[in-house]
C-alpha cells in the first residue's frame, strides 16, 4: 500500500455537518501537537497533504482525506490549554459525536509522544477505545529526539503508564526520519 493518491477531501467543524460513512476509515487521534499531520504527511509521502503548525490547537476541525477505497480521518487535537472552554467543549462534542455514529472505523492510530509519559486525555482515550472495543494501536511519535538508552527508558515506563500495555499493538515512528511507517502501512494495509 502506497498511499500515493491520497487527498484531501473536506473538513468538518460541528456534529451536525458529519457525513455518513460510506468506506472505511482510519482515524489519527491524539493530544495537540503530538505530530497527527505530519503522520499524515509521512504516511502519504506528501509535505504539505495535512497543515502542519509549531504552535498547538490549530486542528479545530475533522479533516477527511481521501484514498482509493478508503479514507484517513485527522481528528482535532485534545489536551491544549490555550484555547477557550467553550472551543474545547466544541471539539469534545465534535469527537464523541464522530465515535458515536454508524463509521466503518477499521483502525485508530492514537499517537502518544514518545518523551514524555502519556497525558491524563492520552489514558482517557486508550480507555475510550478499550471500553468500547475500537480497534486501535499505539503510535509513538518523535522517536528521533530521544537517544537509543532514552528510547528504552521511556518504553520500560510505558509498561506502568498505559493500561493493558503488553495487549497493545504500538508502533515506534518517527515523521522525520520515516522510522516505522513501513510496519504502519502494512497495519493499516491489513485492517483495509
Amino acid at each position: 500500500m502506497k498511499f500515493i493518491n491520497t487527498s484531501f477531501e473536506t473538513s468538518f467543524g460541528s456534529a451536525s455537518q458529519l457525513p455518513q460513512s460510506d468506506i472505511p476509515e482510519i482515524v489519527v487521534s491524539g493530544r495537540s501537537n503530538v505530530g497527527k499531520s505530519s503522520l499524515i504527511n509521512r504516511l502519504c509521502s506528501r509535505k504539505n497533504l495535512a497543515r502542519t503548525s509549531a504552535s498547538p490547537g490549530k486542528t479545530a476541525t475533522i479533516n477527511f482525506f481521501l484514498d482509493e477505497g478508503f479514507r484517513i480521518v485527522d481528528l482535532p487535537g485534545y489536551g491544549y490549554a490555550k484555547v477557550s472552554k467553550a472551543e474545547k467543549n466544541r471539539w469534545n462534542h465534535l469527537i464523541s459525536s464522530y465515535f458515536s455514529g454508524e463509521r466503518d472505523i477499521r483502525l485508530v492510530l492514537q499517537l502518544v509522544d514518545i518523551r514524555h509519559a502519556p497525558s491524563a486525555d492520552d489514558i482517557n482515550m486508550i480507555n475510550f477505545f478499550i471500553d468500547y472495543s475500537f480497534p486501535f494501536i499505539v503510535v509513538f511519535t518523535k522517536s528521533d529526539k530521544l537517544s537509543k538508552r532514552q528510547l528504552e527508558e521511556r518504553m520500560e515506563h510505558f509498561k506502568d503508564e498505559i493500561p493493558c500495555f503488553s495487549d497493545i499493538t504500538h508502533v515506534i515512528t518517527s515523521s522525520e526520519k520515516g522510522e516505522g511507517f513501513d510496519s504502519l502501512k502494512e497495519i493499516i494495509e491489513s485492517v483495509l
